[in-house]
């Protein structure tokens, strides 16, 4: 079995202090945040950025100045920056980060109910159209996939050479509206995809741990991080990103997958 990459998704776009006053708002904190998610065990950090206030924001130069300062922190980690933004953002806000060139994108794969009036709108148009930025710049795009439909939208896509081969999917599992967090649903999707795909497993909330032990046992890799869960255990906030990674690190060490290296996680994932 490879080894195990595991992606932090240290401040996304939504969750605030007033939920965990450790989640990171401002340049020195988004990299602290990333630095010891990396000492911990990540290769990949998703980044969001905010501004000082917390307000989430895809501006090209607040992108810059957190990627400047994670790359000082850790210079061989890979940045996959969002596409996805938050609620309500333009398309053109949202391509933003592109244009500093990233490794790596996440590319949003269908439209999804956040809960409540919230609708992530990612129309097929959208769709073709961020993924044919990242084909002009050479970005790997990781395509996040909330529910079954989006596989499919990602697989038709493919098979007219929109989105290239081989693929890498971030399946999310258990936001309000999508596709519920648990073994069957997730085997379900890993099961839809090409033999030669790769797969992260995304497990919103309480279901992260577990979905995570899931994915490090079937070979998929792991996201985690304070965009998708507070809490390290229940009831008990986390005090950083990277005792988040170090919980998934152990749960690998148990079942005895190998961590992968950043330099390891680019060959992995074709990017090398």
């Amino acid at each position: 079995m490879e080894k195990l990459i595991i992606t932090a998704a240290i401040c996304g776009a939504e969750v605030t202090k007033e939920q965990n006053k450790n989640v990171p708002y401002t340049i020195e904190e988004i990299s602290n945040e990333a630095e010891m998610a990396y000492k911990s065990g990540a290769s990949i950090i998703h980044l969001h950025v905010r501004y000082d206030d917390g307000t989430p924001t895809q501006d090209i130069n607040r992108y810059k100045a957190c990627i400047e300062e994670i790359s000082k922190k850790c210079p061989d980690v890979i940045i996959q920056p969002s596409t996805g933004g938050a609620i309500g953002m333009s398309n053109e806000e949202r391509l933003q980060p592109l244009n500093l060139n990233p490794e790596m994108a996440t590319l949003d794969c269908g439209t999804c109910n956040f809960g409540g009036d919230d609708i992530f709108i990612n129309t097929e148009n959208t769709i073709i159209e961020f993924a044919k930025s990242m084909n002009n710049k050479g970005i790997k795009p990781e395509l996040e996939c909330f529910d079954k439909g989006m596989v499919d939208m990602a697989l038709t896509l493919n098979n007219k050479a929109i989105i290239k081969s081989p693929m890498h999917f971030n399946f999310i599992l258990g936001v309000p509206g999508a596709i519920s967090a648990n073994g069957q649903n997730l085997l379900f999707l890993v099961q839809s995809i090409p033999k030669n795909s790769t797969f992260t497993i995304t497990g919103v909330g309480r279901n992260q741990f577990y979905m995570a032990a899931i994915a490090i046992a079937i070979g998929g890799h792991v996201r985690v991080g304070f965009e998708d869960n507070l809490y390290l255990s229940k009831g008990i906030l986390a005090n950083s990103n990277g005792e988040l990674v170090e919980k998934v690190v152990r749960i690998a060490n148990e079942l005895g997958r190998e961590i992968a290296k950043p330099d390891e996680a680019r060959k992995i994932l074709g990017l090398l």
